[in-house]
């Protein structure tokens, strides 16, 4: 069975490892999140469990949400996220960070930081034109798009400008460097997708679950 929590992303500090190396880890404000709902293979074709996480005033919540807080008698939540093939829980009760222990190995998801709308230099790393004459008067532009009278057009998925950022990224096979149960706090070694602020899923690796 794997295991999941829902957190916050806190920012990115280091360690100090016993034989002085430094550690590049980011810090995430993990649960606690209560258990809304329990799904099971009899009665939902699947097991999971619907989570929540960040208080949140009742005026905030549609109708429906604010019901499913009511009927599993948990303080509403911001955040609600459902997470597979989770069991040993009942509604109720609390994920907290302790399901996760330092050495273990885990997947990071989140939506990483928004640059609107960019060209093709920023967003897929291409070259500048040349500086010289005959060149421009933009020399950031794509280029040529390589369609004269045939086919006459421009192909699908050429990389183009538009829009940058604001995606579902996962960053998998994570290192758990510290767990601080008194803090809610969870340190992977590295970086995860996202500013800071922002909701993440942490869940087990599928790599070196």
């Amino acid at each position: 069975m794997s295991k999941a929590i829902i957190g916050r992303k806190v920012g990115m500090t280091q360690l100090f490892a016993e034989d002085g190396k430094v550690i590049p880890v980011t810090v995430i404000e993990a649960g606690p999140c209560p258990v809304v709902q329990v799904k099971t293979v009899e009665s939902d074709g699947y097991a999971a469990l619907k989570l929540g996480f960040c208080e949140a005033k009742e005026k905030a919540l549609s109708k429906p949400d604010l019901g499913q807080f009511k009927k599993a008698g948990v303080k509403p939540c911001k955040v609600l996220k459902e997470v597979r093939d989770m069991a040993g829980y009942e509604v109720g009760g609390f994920v907290k960070a302790d399901i996760f222990a330092a050495g273990e190995h885990v997947d990071v998801s989140g939506v990483t930081k928004g640059h609107g709308y960019t060209g093709v230099i920023k967003r897929w790393n291409q070259h500048r034109l040349k500086e010289t004459h005959g060149v421009g008067p933009v020399h950031r532009e794509p280029g040529s798009m390589g369609a004269n009278s045939s086919p006459s057009r421009v192909f699908k998925h050429k990389k183009l400008a538009g829009q940058y950022g604001v995606e579902n990224v996962t960053i998998q096979n994570l290192e758990v460097v510290r767990v601080d149960v008194q803090r809610n706090a969870i340190l992977v070694k590295g970086a995860i997708p996202g500013p800071k602020g922002s909701i993440v899923t942490i869940k087990t690796s599928v790599k070196n679950g």
